[in-house]
């Protein structure tokens, strides 16, 4: 059977949002009516989605929220840039309200549901991007990523997702959550996509080519200290080994106090309660997560911030010093599989700190890094976080085609019949 025109890949890609939203409850709202021609791009007739905090000229942004609706007038430059090279926005996609955690069990829209697994969490905070993308309803679907909103749904779901450096994509018309550490990027099928995505985004037109043997560590103490489930340390490690195998260099390097920290939340909780003031000043209804991280973040006091924010310094010459001596650093994405719907606990531990233990620092570091999903049979599959220096994508996702291209990393579409 040939593949179908542009023209009618996004109808049909409604038409498998509309079938999954039953049992995957991926959208907040689905595209109807007449869809504009896709314009003529390396993205063209490209079905994608896009998470519901991002402003699409004539859609209702809710943020996941229980009260925010405001229909846009203008398209966000990273949607409207998409659109421009061929993309044709298929439906909006839900999220942990707000952007504001890790699971996308929200209050007000119902849970997203995990392709792999309905009873699991897609993870968050772009949790309904990730499930898009891994139930095979589109290619490439929008995120934001905070604290690791790109990333841990691209591995809880299995599917690439790029974390970009700080300001690499413009964040207008998207709603923010910390805007001096915020981010949007792809969550997608392919490095192919991935890099068509994400250069339609940014702009960025720089190419990258990898020295054959590439300089590759493990940060420690923050790998080793992990709570990183057996089955997932195994994948890990046979990652490690084909890199070794193929020749790359990959050896432990020493990141001192490099490790998760309540120091992160101080760095970032006065941000936080400035974007919520007037709706909290307002007493409009919050669902009770994200209403008791509000009241937490309103609690931190100006010395618990200006600790925060000299945290982040180190963190940022840490991850500098580390990159004077290595090309990328590699972690899991995340420690575990998966997270139960309904379950706060992994392990006895809260599963935010678990889920995010890898990818928040990243952030706070203003790095680029993407996950990449494993070429396991574990369902999903394990998930492999490489780290670069500042705006470095181009080398990141050279070497993402590398490890795609080598059998180390593969896409699964989710076995359902989603599509």
């Amino acid at each position: 059977m040939s593949p179908p025109e542009p023209e009618d890949r996004a109808h049909l890609a409604i038409e498998a949002a509309r079938r999954s939203q039953d049992s995957l409850n991926i959208f907040t709202s689905i595209e109807g009516g007449a869809l504009p021609d896709p314009a003529e791009g390396s993205l063209a007739g490209v079905p994608v989605a896009v998470k519901d905090l991002i402003d699409h000229e004539g859609r209702v942004t809710t943020n996941g929220s229980a009260f925010y609706r405001e229909t846009a007038t203008r398209t966000a430059p990273c949607v409207q840039r998409l659109e421009n090279a061929g993309a044709v926005v298929i439906g909006r996609t839900g999220l942990h309200e707000w952007a504001f955690g890790f699971s996308t069990e929200n209050p007000h829209f119902g849970p997203v549901r995990n392709p792999w697994d309905p009873t699991t969490s897609t993870g968050g905070s772009s949790g309904g991007s990730g499930a898009a993308v891994a139930a095979g309803i589109v290619p490439i679907a929008v995120g934001t990523d905070t604290g690791g909103s790109v990333r841990v749904p691209a591995a809880l779901c299995g599917t690439y997702g790029l974390k970009v450096t700080h300001g690499r994509v413009p964040l207008e018309g998207v709603f923010p959550l910390v805007p001096s550490i915020d981010t949007v990027g792809p969550l997608a099928d392919s490095v192919d996509s991935i890099e068509q995505s994400y250069r339609a985004m940014s702009g960025d037109k720089e190419t990258a080519g990898l020295d054959s043997l590439m300089r590759i560590g493990i940060p420690e103490p923050w790998h080793g200290n992990s709570p990183t489930s057996d089955e997932i340390a195994d994948e890990f490690q046979w990652a490690v080994a084909a890199l070794r195998e193929e020749g790359h260099q990959v050896h432990p390097i020493s990141m001192p106090d490099v490790v998760p920290s309540p120091m992160l939340w101080n760095a970032i909780a006065e941000e936080v309660r400035e974007v919520h003031r007037q709706f909290r000043s307002e007493g409009q209804p919050y669902g009770e997560d994200v209403r008791v991280r509000l009241e937490d973040a309103e609690a931190v006091t100006e010395a618990d911030i200006r600790a925060g924010r000299d945290w982040q310094e180190m963190i940022r010459q840490r991850f500098a010093d580390a990159f004077g001596t290595v090309d990328f650093l590699i972690t899991p994405s995340v420690p575990v599989r998966s997270k139960r719907i309904g379950e706060d606990t992994i392990d006895g531990v809260h599963y935010r700190s678990v889920v995010s233990y890898f990818s928040a620092l990243v952030n706070h570091s203003l790095h680029p890094a993407i996950a990449l999903p494993l070429a396991t049979d574990n369902d999903p599959p394990g998930s492999l976080q490489v780290i670069g220096p500042m705006r470095s994508e181009p080398k990141i996702i050279a070497f993402a085609h590398w490890l795609e291209h080598a059998g180390i990393s593969r896409f699964r579409t989710a076995p359902g019949k989603f599509t």
